[in-house]
């Protein structure tokens, strides 16, 4: 997506990870609320995969979000502009270019790269999307994993647990958030992956909420899910403000960008819950 110069993508490109050492909506305006089957999860204290693991994109690092299912495959999200192949700040999804849906994605964890199957950036392109909010901030991407990594997959969100369902609704200000990033840029400092912070509110037709955190969101942070005070999913980390609120974070509308999957080409996505209790917030 190509936001405003003063907004930037939070992907660490393979550069970055050297030096680290490491409109009117086409679809409806929000998610079907269904809710995945259960299947048989690896334990979450020993799963390889979850949300939160790392995702590597012809090199460029980003942060898993959660776990999806049309009812026959198993998803990872990331962003889409993850597989981007533009500037920093080519960040409108309708004219920004990316990497092909067939694209291999390193997924930390699993014994087989997965596979980018659905980009909201290619899919909007495709449909011919025009309206200004769903280009900024419709950012989603589903790697699809192999079988044999699905048995080594938990859908809960370390340290918080849940998610606990999808949220629908806007987010207001003062809201309490969580959410769980995992950037190379902190060298393995685990304690700095959990973050708590405030919501700011909705705009952009309800597209885009406005996040403080402690820690904010960093390169590579990019993807990383968000959770509300009960534990309901309901964004997409995408990207980090230099101005007007500087250190603050666009987060898109997962309700809105699963609606979009659901509307071109993946009729059947539902968020996957947590196997564990949700008790992130403070």
């Amino acid at each position: 997506m190509r936001l405003s110069a003063t907004t930037r993508r939070l992907l660490v490109p393979m550069a970055a990870l050297a030096l680290a050492g490491g409109v009117a909506a086409a679809g409806p305006a929000s998610a079907k609320p269904r809710v995945a089957a259960k299947a048989a999860w690896a334990p979450a204290a020993t799963a390889a995969v979850h949300p939160g693991v790392m995702t590597y994109t012809a090199g460029a690092q980003c942060t898993a979000n959660f776990v999806y299912t049309d009812g026959t495959s198993t998803y990872l999200g990331q962003a889409a502009h993850c597989s981007g192949t533009g500037a920093a700040t080519d960040t409108n999804g309708c004219t920004a270019t990316s990497l092909p849906e067939g694209t291999a994605v390193e997924v930390t964890g699993a014994t087989k790269p997965g596979v980018m199957v659905y980009n909201s950036w290619i899919r909007m392109q495709a449909a011919g999307e025009k309206d200004p909010n769903v280009c900024a901030y419709n950012d989603l991407a589903l790697i699809k994993l192999d079988p044999a990594d699905v048995a080594l997959t938990n859908p809960s969100v370390p340290f918080f647990g849940g998610p606990t369902g999808l949220r629908t609704a806007d987010t207001q200000l003062g809201d309490t958030v969580v959410s769980y990033g995992n950037s190379s840029l902190r060298v393995g400092l685990s304690p700095l992956s959990p973050k708590y912070g405030r919501s700011l509110g909705t705009d952009s037709a309800g597209w885009n909420h406005t996040i403080y955190t402690a820690t904010p969101g960093i390169p590579g942070d990019s993807g990383s899910g968000f959770l509300d005070a009960s534990g309901k999913a309901f964004g997409v980390l995408s990207t980090v403000a230099i101005a007007p609120l500087a250190g603050s974070n666009g987060v898109g509308s997962l309700a809105k960008e699963i609606a979009y999957a659901q509307a071109h080409g993946i009729s059947g996505l539902a968020l996957v819950n947590g196997t564990e209790p949700f008790s992130g917030a403070l």
